[in-house]
């Protein structure tokens, strides 16, 4: 015989999406399941953070273009908070965002074009400690040399591009020259160039192709 004590406690969740339609059509899906008590809804990235910084949330549904921070901006800044919820993209899988999103960061990936439970199995499954994503070619994520650069490498990177000294950097980013240095080194050994002129040299190249590199945005 079931007791009080042996009731499971739904799973907060938190959801963010730029389309009120969307918006709308998750919350009453994630309502009406006795798995999940849905705890608030933002169609901002600031939204999302602003909320979840104060109230507890297991796990976020985020839209990766999510206004203004975008995805990728708002996984980052999660990551260096304690008690963060974990975070599901809830995206179009036939892009790059299923690669980006685990890049990033993310506990899991939901296609917009699969099965509505598919999204609910796999915030249910993230809750519970596991990540979900589509089949990915994991080495694609190991040879891109941006992906393994810090968030204050990546920083740095596009610092250089400015054409900022040392002693420029130690200002803007508010650490020592040796410091600097150091980062520098670790930089140039991950994007595997050998000065400040082949790393500048780079970050354009690769912005070029990728269209979405860099912080600002």
């Amino acid at each position: 015989m079931a007791t009080i004590s042996d009731k499971v406690s739904p799973i907060s969740v938190m959801l963010a999406d730029s389309n009120p339609l969307v918006l709308t059509a998750m919350s009453e899906i994630f309502e009406k399941d006795p798995r999940f008590s849905l705890v608030a809804t933002s169609s901002t990235a600031e939204g999302f953070l602003g909320t979840v910084m104060r109230v507890p949330v297991q796990v976020g549904i985020i839209d990766w273009n999510l206004p203004a921070l975008g995805g990728a901006k708002l996984i980052e800044v999660l990551r260096d908070q304690a008690n963060a919820p974990k975070l599901v993209v809830y995206g179009d899988e036939g892009s790059e965002t299923p690669r980006k999103a685990m890049s990033a960061g993310a506990a899991g990936f939901a296609a917009r074009s699969s099965a509505v439970e598919s999204l609910l199995d796999t915030c249910h499954a993230v809750a519970g400690g596991k990540m979900v994503f589509p089949f990915l070619d994991v080495r694609d994520l190991q040879t891109d040399p941006i992906e393994q650069l810090s968030r204050r490498e990546r920083t740095m990177l596009e610092a250089l591009s400015k054409g900022l000294t040392n002693k420029e950097l130690s200002k803007e980013l508010g650490i020592t020259t040796n410091t600097v240095k150091f980062h520098l080194s670790n930089l140039y050994e991950k994007l595997s160039v050998k000065n400040r002129a082949q790393a500048i040299a780079f970050y354009y190249a690769t912005r070029a192709e990728r269209g979405d590199f860099g912080t600002g945005g």
